[in-house]
């Protein structure tokens, strides 16, 4: 079938006028997508040489298989026929040259690519148009042959993108086993936790964002993660169970012991519920923590029952220091009589004021807690000292300690007086050796009895 134009109406204008080739412009194709402008191709038409027309207005086009028949263009002449026909295949080859330029030059998808190149081989197999079909040809197969190029550098960009999306969710059930791993004793719970959900929405994430993993690497990795969250998630449950029966104990235990200090607040036995209330306090401090909320509860209600007591013993207690103050300062008066007493002179005058000292000093009574122990340990300093000088005096006066200093004065006399005579004898027979030992052992005799001698003088 011949391919006719539409028919002008007005016959002046059923010949438009035919361009020259220089002044063709060739078709720019909407792109399917944004992309980078890319420049057409400027193309240098010559295509109206690749046709001819008959003497019947018949085009035809030459190919390497010989001349085909492409239309005829009524009313125009063959130049103006041959130009129409060119016109449009310079159009079909610019749209050729810049889907190869998009294809190689831009980012323009593998899939849009051959999409276009589809559409383009459908518009190239259907073309009545003059021009060098076989150049034609040749482009669509360049474009072909970049297209697979594309597909393979984005096959190799898709397989390194998935290989590196498999090393991010490695990354991630990593942790998660690490964190399910941990002994219960170590884990802190609370960032632990977190932690295990932030996990879970980094994964989502990559899942929503990241390169497309296969299934079989997907699905190894998500069964992995899932056990890791599902054996984390098992054991916080057994820990929080065991935790809130431990705290469960706890409870019970602090109560009692509550139960005890609110019935003791109440006493005025101050020393044996003091010392009452310290039990109470080892026994909490053993008996563990309940649960935040409970223990900070019951710790208030049990200082208050401490502070009611300790609040009340205080009260009486300023109350008596007020009386002691004034028995503080007869003390202190009587603590200076006492010590004037030293040191002791005259042991009899001594004993006879310090137990008329002592007398007051009982009478005066309590005095307040901060200076019983320094008033007391001075006036047991003079008590002892006192005593002591007493003991001094007794030991020398003692009758029996003086006999036995007189005996071994008498024994060392005896000793001495016998060496001295065996001395004699040696010196008489000359014998030196014998001398010598008899001297060592008179003199030895001698500075025994010297110290004998005064041993008995102070005992006497």
């Amino acid at each position: 079938m011949n391919e006719r134009p539409e028919q002008p109406t007005d016959a002046a204008a059923a010949k438009p006028a035919a361009p020259s080739p220089a002044s063709i412009k060739p078709h720019r194709p909407t792109p399917a997508a944004p992309q980078a402008p890319v420049a057409a191709p400027l193309v240098t038409s010559n295509s109206a040489t690749f046709g001819r027309v008959a003497e019947d207005g018949t085009v035809f086009v030459r190919t390497p298989d010989g001349d085909r028949e492409v239309g005829s263009y009524p009313d125009a002449t063959h130049a103006e026929a041959l130009a129409y026909f060119a016109r449009k295949y310079d159009e079909l080859a610019a749209s050729a040259h810049l889907l190869l330029q998009r294809v190689v030059q831009t980012d323009l998808s593998v899939h849009d690519g051959q999409d276009a190149l589809r559409s383009l081989r459908e518009q190239v197999g259907s073309a009545r148009v003059v021009g060098d079909l076989a150049h034609l040809d040749a482009t669509v197969e360049q474009i072909a042959t970049a297209l697979k190029a594309k597909a393979q550098v984005e096959g190799e960009a898709r397989a390194a993108a998935r290989a590196e999306a498999a090393a991010e969710r490695e990354k991630l059930v990593a942790e998660a086993e690490q964190l399910a791993a941990q002994p219960p004793n170590k884990i802190q719970w609370k960032s632990s936790t977190a932690r295990m959900r932030e996990l879970l929405d980094e994964w989502k994430t990559l899942q929503r964002s990241g390169a497309k993993l296969d299934k079989p690497t997907e699905n190894a990795l998500w069964q992995r993660f899932s056990h890791a969250r599902n054996s984390f998630d098992k054991t916080r449950r057994t820990h929080f169970a065991k935790l809130d029966e431990e705290h469960s104990e706890v409870k019970a235990r602090k109560e009692r012991l509550i139960a005890e200090a609110e019935r003791l607040s109440a006493s005025k036995d101050w020393g044996p519920t003091a010392t009452a209330f310290k039990r109470l306090m080892s026994e909490w401090r053993q008996a563990g923590r309940a649960s935040r909320s409970d223990d900070d509860k019951l710790w208030a209600r049990f200082k208050a029952a401490q502070d009611a007591f300790f609040a009340a013993k205080d009260a009486v207690a300023a109350e008596e220091n007020k009386e002691f103050e004034a028995n503080l300062q007869v003390k202190e008066q009587l603590l200076k009589e006492a010590q004037a007493l030293l040191p002791v002179k005259n042991l009899g005058a001594a004993k006879a004021a310090l137990r008329g000292i002592q007398d007051r000093w009982d009478a005066a009574g309590k005095v307040p807690r901060r200076d019983m122990t320094r008033i007391e340990q001075a006036m047991r300093k003079v008590e002892q000292t006192v005593r002591d000088a007493e003991d001094s005096k007794w030991k020398k006066s003692d009758p029996e300690l003086t006999a036995r200093a007189q005996s071994m004065v008498d024994q060392l006399e005896k000793a001495v007086a016998d060496l001295q005579a065996e001395l004699a004898t040696a010196r008489a027979a000359g014998n030196e050796k014998k001398i010598a030992e008899l001297q060592d052992s008179l003199q030895a005799r001698q500075a025994w009895l010297q110290q004998a001698r005064g041993g008995l003088r102070g005992a006497k």
